[in-house]
Formats: C-alpha cells, structure tokens, sequence
C-alpha cells in the first residue's frame, strides 16, 4: 500500500516537474498569442489562445518545441484565413516555419523568425512586395513563396543569403530584372521563377550550382547562357530569347571560367589571341606615323598647347567620364526626382594659374576664388564647381544685427541659428557653428563640410545658400523657411490654433523619408545624419518638408548631446556606435510625434507617459487605442485604415535591434503604398475643413 502511494507522488511530482520545465518562453508566448487572434482565433489550432498559455507544455496544434523554446511551426493546409500577425520576429528560436496552403492574406509581414532555416508560405493570398527583412535571415535554406499574388520588382536583399538552397517565387506577379545579388546565391540548387512577369537577361544566374531551373512564362529576353545549358532539370519555354548565336561576353564576365574548355578551343583562343596582337601593332604604328607627321606640319606654339589640353582632358575632361578614384567615391548621384535647376554636378577642368606657380587650381564660371585662402582650401584638388556662394562676415553681422537674441530661430547640439534679413527684403537662416568643434581639428575640415554640403540636391533637403569663414567664424548659410519647423508646428503652437491635416502629416513623413532614402542609398558614401528629429525638419510654404542639418554628422562624434532626449536608439550610448539603422530609430521617433502630438519625452506627462516610444508602442497594434494615443489636433479626421497602416511602419522602425528596422528605401515603399490605398490629394492640406468623404476606403 506505501509503495502504491509512493508510486503516485513520484507521478505527480513527475507531471509538475515536466509542466514546470516546459513552461515556454513569454516572448514566444506572446507572438503566437498574437498570431492566434490575428489568424482570427481558428478553432482548429487546438490548444492555442488569445492570451497565455504554454505552447511547449499543453502540446499546441502545430508547435514543435526545445525546452521551452518554440523551434517549429507547421500550420500547413489547415483552412486558416487572416493575417500572420506582428511579433514573429520575437520567434528567436524558430527554424522550420510552413503556413503554406492557407488563405491567408495581406503583406507578408517584415517580422519574420529571424533565424529560420525552412520558410514556406505558399498558396496563399499574400500581395505586395517580397519583403526586406528576408536579407538579413542568413540561416535560410528553403523558401517558397510560390502561388500567391505578389507584385513589384524584387529588391536586392540576396547578397548574405548564402546557405539558400531552395528558393521558389513562381506563380506570382513580380517584375522587372533579376537582381544582381542573386548571383550571390552560391549554394542555390532549385530555382523556380515561372509565371510571373520578369524582364531582362537571366546572365546573373549563369555561375550558379543549379541542378533545377525553371523560368517558364516570363518576358525575359537575351541568350540563355550556356552554362544554364547543361542543368538537369531546365525550363525556359514562353520567354522572348533572343535567336542566333550569342555575342561574346563583356570585358571582365570571362564566362569560360566556369566551364571545361577543350583542346580545340584553346588553339582557336591562342590563334585570335595572335591575330589581334597583330591587328594592334599595325594599328599603333600607323597612329605613331601620323602623329609624327603632325607634329613636323604644326606650330611649336601650338603643340604645347595640344599638349597641355589632352593631358587636362584626359585626367579630367566631361566627355571622357573618367573623374580621379577619391572624388568619385563620394559624389551624391543625381537622384530622379532632383528639381530641374539642381540635377547635375558641374565638372570643371583644371587650369595653370600662374599667380599660384603652376599649382592646380579650379576654374569657375561664377566668381573668382583667389581673393579666400578659405575658398582655395575649399576648392585644392577637386574638379566640381561648387554652388554655395561666398558670404562676408560683416554683411551677416549686420543682416543679424550682430547676432542678436532677437534673431535667433533655434539652438542645436552644433550651434545657433539665426534669421538675417537685407535691405532687399531678402531673408536667409544662418548656423553659426560652435568653435569649440573645430578645436583640435583639421585647419581644411570646414571647407570639406561646405564641399560636401554643397554636393545634396534633393527636394526634401535644405540646400546650401552659402557659407561664411572669417576670424574664427564658421557658419553655413541657408534659404529661410517661414512655416518653421515641424516641432514649432506639432508642440509650439496652440492646439487648434494651426492644425497639420492627416494628409499633411503622412506627406511629412513620407518626403522626410524619401531625404533620408537619399542620403542612405544614393550617396556614395552613404551619409548617417545623426540628427533626425522634428526640429530638424523645416517646412516650406506649402508644408513640404525640408530636412536640415545633412552633413554635419562628424560633429555628432563630438558632442555629447547628440539628439534630443527620445530620439536616441537603444544601441547608441555612444556616439561612434551610430549607423544607417540609427537614423531609422530616430525617423520612427518623428513618426510617433505625427501620429499622436507628443513630444519624444515629456517630463510634465505621468512617469509611464514620459518616454513616447516607451508609451506608445505597445499600443500601435490596437485599433482601440490608436484613437485614443491619436492627435487630438487631428479632431477624430482621419481615415483609420491609414492610421493603422502608419503605426505599423512605426513598430518596425523603432525596434530594439537595429537589424530588425528596414532599410530607408522600405520605408519609403510602405509609405507611397499607405498614400496609394488612402487616394490622398493634396487639397486641403492646411486647415480644418477636410471630410471624410475625400478618403477611399
């Protein structure tokens, strides 16, 4: 009888222990909690719930575990319908992910398992894009996206996806080229890109160790490379291939590299190897002939001068398009939606002066240099007009009158800005930049500031008016906006006094970001600004935004101030740890103050209240709360589908790890698509007068 009551304590004991140590992690807890409710709470995932509950102990429907981490998900061709929802990247330990055959619909979210190695979500509704985040999933080996009805054209996110064995996008409605990086793909054995609408040469494929390839039903052009040709499963019918033998390949796309080469065509290599060397000698002895023969029928005079010119020419020349290897490096190229009088870069052939002995100095078409030892400094070695003018310290002085407080517009971690106005009614803003940050600097690095400033044209970017260097004075002289700026319009105004639209926030947010796109993407190098707040961010006449303080990110290594309290991310505790995905923290922080008002951090708030990304972004997700954290400002006049849509690209930006924030350019596309679905116009934009009615739902 002991023994049988002893038996039954060790069971139950067993049972507790075994609950106990299977109790799953609260983050994995909570995005299925999520997932659950945003799946529609099916009644066919036995188990699962809305809220708690402990997958890895209570056997939930389709949940694998390890301990009490979730490793598995396999919810495949279970009927289920809604979306994925948005905790997903909580899921650390997850490495086999399948809802396929589903109906489930919407975006594929960005927030996926971070470290999956198997993802299949096909057959089902999906639309949009292929989604940025999987760039960053470098375990990936299988995954299928097959049978849904994605669109657009793919980004460049392959580059690190080198364990990817399996990747299948057919049956969707994807455009445009194939990316580059999808030559990076070097463990790629299965490729199925058929029925879609894909354009272009598929040469980026052609090293690749495939063994099955089928890009059936595009609009692909070109030859298919012979090295796709020798795959054992290979499918290419309803393309528009080009007929005929296929051109040789581009310098520096040796081809032949990758496959066998027989004895034949070596000796064929070999003998047009030798033809050409022929071809070339007689060539250059002819060129040598006549130029000979020139030089004896031309003046001295002149041959130096030819002399002087091709050289210039061929170091520096437009029409050569070679520019010196350091400049090249760090030209902002022009972007496609440059206004007409700032798309291109004046290039300006270098000229002997002899008021410098023979030293290289630039020619310009708007002023004489020689007058600044600044503006030489400013110009030794480039070959670029530069486009900010030269300001005298004496006419800002009188322009400010002396700098006086009552002309002061702002005060920043790098110095104070000013209004200065001219008798002709001119107004400009100037930044008197700090001293204190050139001490111990470079006696050039203020004019590689002014060069380097002077290089961004973009709409959305406040441009260098010009600059002034005189007497220990550095400042950088811009166009003077009257609106102010977004942090005058959202916290210094009354509430009602000067209301911002909800078309007009999201086309803030949507032209600060598109600046930002630039300066990350088509700057080379790219350019962090390290000090994206809404301050920073002018407003012209029309409330189109201007984002201000570009370039002046090396000050920011300086300065123990940096941004403003709430726009800092969690990594940046110091400040060389800043990158591209800190500006993204800091674009999300601005966001949140678009959508509800409120300053980053408000210490006349309650405490919980005090840190706005802290307060709001458990709420972004819930439609209910979202009305009541919205700007009161805005009087209940949004559409509330765009309102979720713009808390949702919060989240992602404002993410704790930096790697889980999408790039700019995603941003972007989120952005343009919410202004698409809403139908927004441009009427209206200042004022209370909008209806609901203007808003497509």
């Amino acid at each position: 009888m002991g023994h049988h009551f002893l038996g039954l304590w060790i069971v139950f004991f067993g049972v507790i222990a075994t609950r106990v140590l299977s109790k799953t992690n609260a983050p994995d807890v909570s995005a299925l909690n999520v997932m659950y409710t945003s799946l529609n709470s099916p009644s066919q995932l036995s188990g699962w719930q809305s809220s708690g509950g402990d997958p890895c102990g209570d056997s939930w429907e389709g949940i694998k575990c390890s301990g009490s981490s979730v490793t598995e998900i396999n919810l495949s061709n279970l009927g289920l319908s809604g979306s994925m929802g948005y905790q997903l990247s909580s899921l650390t330990s997850v490495t086999y992910f399948d809802l396929s055959k589903n109906n489930i619909k919407g975006e594929i979210p960005y927030q996926l398992p971070p470290n999956a190695q198997y993802i299949d979500l096909s057959e089902n509704g999906f639309t949009n894009n292929v989604p940025y985040s999987f760039s960053q999933m470098t375990d990936l080996e299988y995954l299928n996206l097959a049978h849904n009805q994605l669109n657009g054209q793919l980004s460049d996110m392959f580059g690190k996806l080198t364990k990817l064995k399996e990747l299948d996008l057919s049956s969707n409605s994807l455009t445009g080229n194939l990316p580059q990086s999808f030559g990076k793909l070097s463990s790629l054995i299965k490729l199925h890109l058929q029925d879609n609408k894909f354009t272009g040469p598929i040469n980026v494929l052609a090293n690749l160790p495939l063994d099955d390839l089928n890009v059936e039903d595009n609009d692909f052009s070109g030859w298919i490379p012979e090295e796709l040709k020798g795959i054992r499963k290979l499918k290419t019918g309803g393309n528009s291939w080009s007929s005929g033998t296929a051109p040789p390949s581009p310098p520096g796309e040796n081809s032949s590299v990758h496959r066998k080469v027989n004895d034949d065509g070596i000796k064929s290599l070999v003998t047009g190897l030798t033809i050409a060397g022929i071809a070339l000698g007689v060539l250059v002895l002819l060129v040598i002939i006549i130029s000979l023969f020139s030089r004896k029928s031309s003046r001295h005079s002149s041959h130096f001068f030819d002399e002087e010119r091709f050289s210039q020419q061929k170091s520096f020349s437009p029409a050569s398009q070679e520019l010196p290897k350091d400049l090249r490096s760090d030209i902002c190229k022009d972007y496609k939606d440059l206004r007409s009088s700032s798309t291109s870069i004046d290039i300006m052939p270098f000229q002997k002066s002899p008021s410098i002995g023979g030293r290289p100095a630039l020619s310009s078409g708007k002023q004489s240099f020689s007058e600044s030892e600044f503006v030489n400094r400013l110009n030794a070695g480039r070959s670029m007009s530069i486009h900010a003018s030269s300001f005298l310290l004496g006419d800002l002085q009188a322009a400010t009158a002396n700098f006086a407080s009552g002309r002061l517009l702002g005060q920043g971690s790098t110095g104070r800005v000013y209004r200065a106005k001219y008798a002709d009614g001119k107004v400009l803003a100037v930044k008197k930049i700090d001293s204190s940050l050139f001490r111990g600097g470079r006696p050039e690095e203020f004019s590689e500031i002014v060069a380097n400033i002077s290089k961004l044209h973009h709409q959305n970017i406040a441009e260098l008016v010009g600059y002034c260097s005189e007497q220990g004075h550095n400042m950088l002289i811009h166009e003077y906006f009257r609106n102010g700026s977004l942090h005058n319009f959202l916290h210094m105004s009354d509430e009602y006094s000067r209301p911002l639209t909800w078309n007009t926030r999201v086309r803030i947010a949507l032209g600060t970001a598109r600046a930002i796109e630039y300066l990350h993407e088509v700057c080379s190098p790219s350019l962090i600004h390290k000090n994206i707040k809404s301050s920073n961010i002018l407003l012209d006449a029309e409330l189109n935004p201007r984002l201000s303080d570009c370039g002046l990110g090396t000050f920011h290594q300086r300065t123990s101030q940096n941004l403003g309290v709430g726009y800092n991310a969690p990594e940046c505790t110091r400040p060389l740890a800043y990158t591209l995905k800190s500006d993204v923290y800091s674009f999300g922080v601005v966001m949140l103050e678009l959508l509800t008002g409120r300053m980053p951090f408000d210490s006349s708030k309650p405490k919980v209240e005090q840190c706005l990304v802290l307060w709001a972004t458990p709420q972004l997700h819930d439609n209910e709360a979202l009305e009541n954290i919205a700007d009161p400002a805005l009087r209940g006049l949004y559409p509330p589908k765009s309102v979720s849509r713009f808390a949702d690209i919060i989240a992602l930006c404002v993410q704790r790890e930096p790697e889980f924030r999408p790039a700019m350019s995603e941003v972007v596309q989120a952005l343009v698509r919410l202004v698409q679905r809403s139908s927004m116009n441009k009427r209206g934009d200042l004022g209370g007068s909008r209806q609901l009615d203007d808003y497509d739902y």
